[in-house]
């Protein structure tokens, strides 16, 4: 079973050893805290691992600089939602400075910019979304459809039968530019997709899909969340107008750290957000009666910036940044492929099936399987074999590869791990999980 991708049997945790031997970035693993060095950690697509420079970098700005500074330290953390959105801009998005900001949530982000998009199309009446979309997003355009009278088609990828729901013929939900085509016209204002399915792990055409809008006089605005840390977005090549992400899953900087957002600079004048907030006032401490919006980028943003959050952004993405984006991506993409070869030659027989593109250049970071009872085994996998995965309705367990903290023999171990959970059925002696989180 060697292949040109393994330099073995993929079965074998040998084959898995030697890719861990011949990869360029397995000395960044030992740069994150591990509390359990059994435990396969296969969520990072979720939540990313705590890189041990953030405990350094947290615990400096407690005592350096808001413990002894206080007040005063606004004199230099006053502008750093940007200089943490040009660091992360370099690192991840292939693209320059003055275009992102690091700040709010990804929720708050994709509705301020959500809505500035369909403003800036006064006349049209149609928004474009998927039925895979995450859920936030899919609510956030619902809500603003219904508040603006605007026409809502969500393109069915996954047979939900979402609001505004036509059918569109795609696998494992990934749109194409070919697939978006006929629901294009002059009367669409946005376009909204992921960059990465969350649930499938797919990667649709983010250049021709951009253009395609572009060409119909609409915006199209993507949900990085999936895609930051994975692989190489390329913005200023793909033509991407506006963008937001999260920086918690292979961002790796924490749970609830500061999202981000990104308007190309030819848009910022342009575009107006609904929340105009204190930092995006043009002389924010003159206190003036009237909004009047500053004059570049920081226009996006509302008020302050977490500073402690932004102190993870930081040092994981000056990580990632020195790591390389490409050798990231290139990680991500032998990582899944694993986990492809183990589905077939393990998983396949005792009843699952991959709910992933095979296709390296189709998919990001992480790949579901698709089984009847995978709320059951992923429960199991957690309480008996001490592997972290996710589930997702109706029927997926969702498995990624961190590509910096998570070596191949991990991957391998927790497949060989699921393998015999599955033979063996012992998850079915567990009650079911009673947590809201899966």
């Amino acid at each position: 079973m060697a292949s040109q991708t393994f330099p073995g049997d993929p079965t074998l945790r040998s084959t898995a050893e030697a890719m861990d031997r011949e990869d360029p970035l397995a000395s960044f693993r030992e740069r994150f805290f591990h509390a359990d060095p059994d435990q396969c950690y296969l969520d990072g697509n979720s939540l990313g691992k705590l890189p041990l420079a953030t405990i350094d970098a947290v615990s400096g700005f407690l005592t350096q600089e808001w413990g002894t500074l206080l007040v005063g330290g606004w004199s230099q953390w006053i502008d750093q939602a940007q200089t943490a959105g040009d660091l992360l801009a370099r690192a991840i998005l292939g693209t320059g400075p003055g275009q992102t900001l690091v700040c709010d949530t990804t929720s708050v982000n994709f509705y301020q910019l959500a809505v500035a998009a369909v403003t800036a199309r006064p006349g049209r009446k149609t928004v474009i979304m998927d039925s895979a979309n995450f859920p936030t997003d899919r609510y956030i355009i619902q809500g603003i459809c219904e508040r603006l009278g605007l026409t809502l088609i969500t393109l069915d990828t996954d047979d939900s039968g979402a609001p505004g729901s036509l059918p569109i013929g795609v696998e494992h939900e990934r749109v194409t530019a070919d697939a978006l085509a006929p629901f294009l016209s002059d009367d669409v204002a946005l376009v909204t997709l992921q960059a990465i399915n969350y649930r499938a792990g797919s990667r649709p055409e983010l250049a021709a899909i951009s253009q395609a809008v572009k060409d119909v006089g609409a915006l199209m605005l993507w949900d990085c969340s999936h895609a930051g840390g994975a692989i190489a977005l390329d913005f200023d090549a793909a033509g991407i107008d506006l963008a937001v992400g999260c920086t918690y899953k292979y961002g790796n900087s924490g749970p609830g750290s500061p999202a981000w957002l990104f308007v190309r600079k030819e848009l910022q004048e342009e575009l107006n957000v609904p929340i105009q907030g204190w930092f995006a006032q043009r002389d924010q401490f003159v206190m003036g009666p009237e909004f009047e919006k500053a004059t570049d980028m920081r226009a996006f943003q509302i008020a302050s910036p977490s500073i402690i959050g932004i102190r993870g952004v930081e040092t994981s993405y000056s990580m990632i940044e020195e790591a390389g984006i490409k050798a990231i991506e290139h990680k991500a993409s032998l990582g899944t492929e694993l986990m492809i070869a183990l589905v077939d030659a393990w998983l396949t027989p005792l009843g699952a099936s991959l709910g992933s593109p095979r296709e390296a250049s189709h998919r990001g970071g992480h790949i579901i399987i698709h089984h009847p009872e995978a709320a059951a085994i992923a429960h199991g996998l957690r309480e008996i074999s001490n592997v972290i995965p996710d589930y997702r309705e109706p029927d997926a367990i969702r498995l990624a590869i961190s590509p910096l903290p998570t070596s191949f023999a991990e991957v391998w171990d927790g497949f060989d791990r699921l393998r015999r959970l599955m033979e063996t059925g012992e998850y079915r002696t567990l009650k079911p999980s009673e947590s809201r989180v899966t």
